[in-house]
């Protein structure tokens, strides 16, 4: 049974605002292209397709008949009588579970900036996860007529604002679009794509895409480049968020490299600015000036036009951390008040602090250890990322202290098939699955061995979420070392050779 919350409902249910597109390929980005028949129709796709291949995927594989919509899980505990999981939900319920796959995400709780006095604005707001279509009129295409007359301001210069800004300047009577940092801006070149344009005539093609791709992008070699956009022209400029094998080697000559082609690539998105900005003074206060890695990089051919638009107003708030505060009216920005009828938040997601780790959903394993309480004594501990010592049969999906990628749709397919492999284990065997506390030490400690060392780098980014937002991202034991490709290989291996090692002998009949 799989464990959920409420608000890790669906990225591309919630995510319906003006422009919403996902910035990885279509043809590597939707799963089960293969086994669906369906070869998207963009080559980045609008969240309404992406949507409609969801349902597409669960119509496909009879996946309503076992859904429990509008239900959050409230807490798990393990039941040592049974040996069983206890799912209470936030309608009283209380299921049996004889396993549970915590999939409630790394990005379901929205963002919103403590922005002082905001409770007594008088304007109208709302969140880019909750757009509110029944005040500004429009689809998710534009047509935004109930905007027409409106001073809008929009907070926050991500993925988001990126894509929902262009929009929001061709509806509305004004916007003012208030930047704390610059986004990178590359080529998005977004186009409609034919089957024969990627190979879809093909048995398996969309599986061979993805897995090119994620080469790519881990710093493996490929003979060619079958996506071939900008993720995968900057790969090695990931390095600093993905580790990959390009570590090897003489640390100075290959940081020497690296700073070399990162400088190139943001000299090369700073002349973006310059080529599309008329006004030389917001062109300077649009040019990203730190390390490519340092942000999420965002793609738009629409945003740094929007600039030149007589009814569209950057407003730095570098200097003054933000915006300052509030009124009835509008809000304060270097002590000069901006009156705006409607006040956006594209300001995103809380990261990696979803359901299980940020305690929101409490899961008690035997003894009725707390998950959490066990971490906080001993640290994190777990099997691959995936199983925990003291918390039979419940398997986690997510990025920690496994390997993660830009494609994180390609993580979570190949983390669900080992996810099966391992229920297929223990029903074969009538076990449950448990690693031992020497199989965590081993995992943790080749996890730590060749740990890359990047916390100076992002301690020299500006603010964001790749560094919690200024307060460092600590090398530790948090992901293997040597890249998803490297990794899923591993898994590979281990499933065919050492799987036994976490099935553990059933005390009790099975219910």
């Amino acid at each position: 049974m799989p464990a959920s919350s409420r608000a890790a409902a669906g990225t591309w249910y919630w995510n319906r605002y003006p422009g919403v597109h996902c910035d990885i390929e279509s043809h590597v980005y939707l799963p089960m292209l293969d086994e669906t028949g369906y070869v998207p129709e963009w080559k980045y796709a609008p969240g309404e397709e992406i949507r409609r291949h969801a349902v597409r995927i669960a119509r496909k594989f009879d996946l309503y008949s076992d859904a429990l919509f509008s239900t959050g899980v409230a807490s798990l505990t393990w039941d040592e009588a049974t040996e069983t999981w206890t799912v209470a939900t936030d309608r009283g319920d209380a299921f049996r579970a004889t396993y549970v796959v915590n999939a409630t995400g790394t990005l379901t709780e929205p963002k919103l900036p403590g922005i002082p006095g905001i409770e007594s604005f008088r304007g109208h707001t709302f969140h880019t996860s909750r757009w509110d279509y029944a005040y500004t009129g429009g689809t998710a295409e534009g047509g935004m007529t109930g905007l027409a007359d409106k001073r809008v301001g929009v907070v926050g210069t991500g993925a988001t604002g990126v894509q929902a800004i262009p929009m929001l300047a061709r509806d509305s009577a004004h916007l003012y679009v208030f930047q704390r940092t610059p986004s990178s801006v590359d080529v998005r070149a977004n186009r409609r794509t034919a089957p024969e344009d990627v190979g879809a005539d093909r048995e398996g093609w969309a599986r061979e895409r993805r897995e090119n791709y994620l080469r790519i992008v881990s710093g493996e070699p490929v003979d060619r480049d079958l996506v071939a956009d900008r993720w995968t022209a900057s790969a090695a400029l990931l390095e600093k968020l993905l580790p990959s094998f390009r570590r090897r080697g003489d640390r100075r000559t290959f940081e020497a490299a690296y700073e070399d082609a990162d400088a190139a690539k943001m000299n090369e998105l700073r002349a973006r600015v310059e080529r599309s900005v008329a006004d030389r003074e917001t062109a300077e206060k649009l040019k990203p000036w730190y390390r490519y890695a340092c942000k999420r990089p965002a793609f738009s051919d629409a945003y740094y036009p929007a600039f030149n638009r007589a009814n569209v107003t950057l407003v730095d708030t570098a200097d003054t951390h933000g915006i300052e505060r509030a009124t009835e009216n509008g809000v304060v920005v270097g002590g000069s008040v901006i009156e705006l009828d409607c006040l956006i938040f594209a300001t995103g997601f809380f990261v990696g602090s979803s359901g299980v780790h940020s305690g929101r959903l409490p899961v008690h394993g035997r003894g009725g250890t707390r998950l959490l309480d066990a971490w906080a004594q001993h640290g994190p501990r777990t099997l691959h990322g995936f199983t925990i010592n003291g918390f039979p049969n419940l398997i986690q999906m997510g990025s920690f202290q496994n390997a993660s990628s830009v494609n994180f749709t390609h993580i979570l397919d190949e983390q669900a098939v080992h996810a099966g492999a391992l229920v297929a284990a223990a029903e074969a065997k009538g076990a449950l699955i448990e690693p031992s506390r020497a199989t965590e030490d081993t995992w943790i400690a080749v996890l730590a061995r060749d740990a890359p060392d990047h916390e100076w780098f992002h301690a020299e980014c500006t603010p964001g979420y790749y560094n919690r937002e200024g307060h460092g991202r600590p090398n530790g034991p948090t992901a293997y070392p040597h890249g998803a490709v490297a990794f899923h290989q591993l898994l590979a291996r281990w499933r065919e050779e050492s799987m036994g090692e976490v099935l553990q002998p059933r005390t009790t009949a099975r219910p």
